[in-house]
């Protein structure tokens, strides 16, 4: 049996060095971080929080190499070696040396230091906390807990500071019996994520596995957070940890698949002349001009107050709707079931948009002084505005340059498919901004609605033009006119916690 090589610890330095050997791919990830050490081996067994510029990589290659350890933010797992000393005034760069003459080096130090330290930090290890450092230089915020033995590997821009589940406001008062049908379609492509760690995507797959087959009840499933999750409170880079909840739902609309009144006003289908390509790692959509690739249409463009739309909608008509005002807020939710004449119902899809910024409507009115307050500003609100100014609604909705396009697809019973591609569920779905919130990820939310405490567990599996920031979300209602309702006068303070499976690290307890 092939012996891999082990991390050799080098202490009692003025600065920390950490000599790594070569690993064996085939028992040892490549990924993890190779052990480091203290310059006082008395220290350990407190928890800290260090900084250190980046995470150094085991080694790859038969030589020995010997790197100083950098600044950057770390969390020291409790269960390993609590404590990581280091020397912020002076950096250097990475020097090499053969195993010769590190071996030569080692015979300086005495037997007893190196065998003590071996003992000591044996099972040293890092946690990386996916959070930037405070802009003053400092941070008198407290020190995250770090719970279990595993690394944060999150894919998440956002700030993140540990937590434990049991204290999330109003942890034992939520049903999580509910959310577990969500769960389980989360786990249908969270282990595919292509932008998920490694680790991560391992992780996933454990949990996911093991919550196939565990006897569902509600004791169990709380239970089974508390087993294999951890807590991480989400804010901004400014620090603050308080956002905004809307609401969405799925309106139930009278259509037909052909023009005739009273059903006038259409939903398109995507334009052939739409494109999308990546620009600077972003997908941008247009279209083709003159040779250049300029933006696509605004809704202005494509349905002007005056005048017919432009060619490219022509003949892309999927259904016609009686109001334009419901056509606008079917495009704001995404989705909606359409109720033909002849009793069978159709379920508009999101197919597309045309790549330009949502704009509140709402706001606009606000800030033209037709409506009081923001309060106001809510889709029962913007439709009494509509019903007294009939002549002024398309000029309204046009100052919303952002515009959807549909397609037409079966109706189930399940609710509308979210962007993980997995049906949502009603009152335990949210959008979320993915660049912060992981899609598929279990979230703990905190807010108030209509003078009551909504705390509780939800999965983040879709995503919305309007729903932009760290601590943003748009909370799924279900469908109807109940839904719409609720939804509709949504507009609350949130706060949100990540739940990621505990990693488990190879070779570690």
């Amino acid at each position: 049996m092939r012996r891999k090589s082990l991390p050799l610890l080098l202490c009692g330095f003025s600065k920390i060095f950490v000599c790594t050997g070569l690993w064996n791919k085939r028992n040892y990830n490549r990924e993890l971080l190779i052990t480091c050490c203290a310059s006082r081996i008395g220290s350990c067994g407190t928890q800290r929080t260090v900084r250190t510029h980046s995470l150094l990589k085991s080694a790859a290659g038969r030589s020995l190499r010997l790197l100083e350890v950098p600044n950057k933010k770390l969390a020291i797992n409790a269960h390993l070696m609590p404590t990581l000393f280091y020397n912020a005034l002076r950096k250097q760069q990475v020097f090499r040396f053969t195993t010769s003459a590190l071996r030569g080096l080692l015979r300086i130090c005495s037997t007893t230091l190196l065998f003590s330290t071996v003992l000591v930090l044996a099972s040293c290890g890092v946690l990386p906390v996916n959070q930037e450092p405070s802009p003053h230089g400092g941070s008198n915020s407290p020190e995250p807990t770090v719970i279990g033995p595993s690394f944060t590997l999150i894919p998440s821009q956002a700030r993140l500071q540990a937590i434990a589940l049991t204290e999330l406001p109003g942890y034992g008062e939520d049903n999580q019996l509910e959310a577990w049908p969500a769960l389980l379609k989360s786990c249908e492509k969270l282990p595919l994520q292509g932008t998920m760690p490694r680790l991560s995507v391992v992780a996933w797959q454990r949990v996911c596995n093991e919550a196939r087959t565990l006897f569902v009840s509600e004791a169990n499933v709380r239970a089974f957070f508390l087993q294999h999750f951890e807590a991480w409170a989400v804010s901004g880079a400014d620090g603050k940890s308080e956002g905004v909840l809307t609401g969405y739902y799925e309106p139930f609309l009278k259509a037909s698949l052909t023009r005739r009144p009273p059903f006038v006003v259409p939903l398109y289908g995507p334009p052939d002349d739409l494109l999308t390509r990546t620009i600077n790692g972003e997908r941008v959509r247009g279209r083709m001009h003159n040779g250049q690739f300029v933006p696509f249409y605004t809704r202005a463009e494509l349905t002007p107050v005056h005048g017919a739309s432009v060619a490219s909608l022509r003949g892309k008509e999927i259904a016609w709707l009686e109001d334009v005002v419901d056509a606008f807020f079917l495009q704001v939710q995404g989705t909606g079931r359409l109720l033909m004449p002849d009793g069978k119902i159709m379920r508009a899809a999101f197919a597309d948009l045309n790549g330009h910024p949502y704009k509140s409507i709402g706001r606009t009115l606000f800030e033209r002084g037709e409506l009081k307050s923001l309060d106001e500003a809510s889709m029962q609100g913007i439709k009494a505005w509509t019903r007294a100014n009939p002549h002024r609604v398309q000029e309204l909705l046009n100052t919303n340059p952002s515009f959807v396009f549909f397609k037409l697809v079966p109706a189930t019973e399940e609710g509308p498919i979210g962007s993980l591609n997995v049906p949502l569920t009603e009152r335990r779905s949210l959008a979320v901004d993915p660049r912060y919130v992981p899609l598929g990820a279990p979230v703990w939310m905190s807010a108030q609605h209509r003078g009551r405490s909504l705390n509780q567990l939800a999965l983040a599996q879709d995503t919305g033009t309007a729903i932009k920031g760290e601590v943003r979300a748009d909370y799924y209602w279900g469908s109807g006119d109940r839904a719409g309702e609720e939804a509709g006068r949504m507009k609350a303070a949130l706060r949100l916690w990540i739940l990621w499976p505990k990693v488990k690290i190879p070779g570690s307890l």
